[in-house]
């Protein structure tokens, strides 16, 4: 008898302890969806702002500019659709964003040290674009860790 409440004893305390975990890991993702939704309206914000600009400004804007404009866009636009997953699929995506977080982090790695090296030999124009690119990988990385 006294090995049977001990084994249930153990075997309640088990529960407990998982559901404890449970309650961790459902707020951990609380935090984790509460991060990605202010993200979201971050980019959201961000990417109206710059199409109000677009359009009431178009006349004023250097047009050699428009291109990079437009890609800064098109990479919110996927951001925003990455978020948009992760919020509503959770975890299955974790995989996909587990392999673009290493393959940002590996590209952002191989360009910072292009530009140690060779970026005083480079043209000013591509140099600007490189370090652009180098600050929406930055933040690509922060929203997807």
């Amino acid at each position: 008898m006294i090995i049977f409440i001990v084994m249930l004893t153990l075997y309640i305390g088990g529960i407990t302890m998982s559901n404890k975990d449970a309650e961790r890991q459902k707020k951990a993702q609380q935090k984790e969806n509460e991060r990605r939704v202010d993200d979201l309206i971050n980019l959201v914000e961000n990417k109206t702002r710059t199409e109000r600009h677009l359009e009431q400004h178009s006349d004023i804007g250097d047009p050699d500019r428009l291109p990079h404009v437009y890609e800064v866009q098109s990479a919110r636009e996927e951001q925003i659709e990455n978020l948009k997953s992760a919020i509503v699929y959770g975890d299955n995506t974790k995989n996909d964003t587990q392999d673009q977080l290493e393959s940002l982090k590996k590209n952002y790695t191989f360009s910072q040290g292009y530009l140690e090296h060779n970026g005083e030999h480079m043209d000013p124009q591509a140099l600007q674009n490189l370090k652009t690119k180098q600050n929406n990988r930055k933040e690509q990385i922060d929203i997807l860790e």
